[in-house]
């Protein structure tokens, strides 16, 4: 089987960031979810003092 992949980039909130808007977040996961994408992993990137800057977000799908 083939897959195809795709990242999303998830901005956090806040002065030093690291706040998410629990409900957008979800959205956007079933937003690709209804597209056929399948979410395989996810990771934070760090911006300083231990915030998060972004969430990013790896979905595959079969490739046809």
């Amino acid at each position: 089987m083939k897959w195809e992949y795709k990242t999303v980039k998830f901005r956090t909130a806040g002065f030093m960031g690291g706040k998410i808007d629990d409900e957008q977040l979800n959205n956007e996961m079933n937003r690709w979810g209804t597209q056929g994408w399948e979410l395989v992993s996810s990771f934070s990137t760090s911006q300083s003092f231990g915030e998060s800057r972004d969430i990013v977000l790896i979905f595959k799908k079969s490739k046809n």
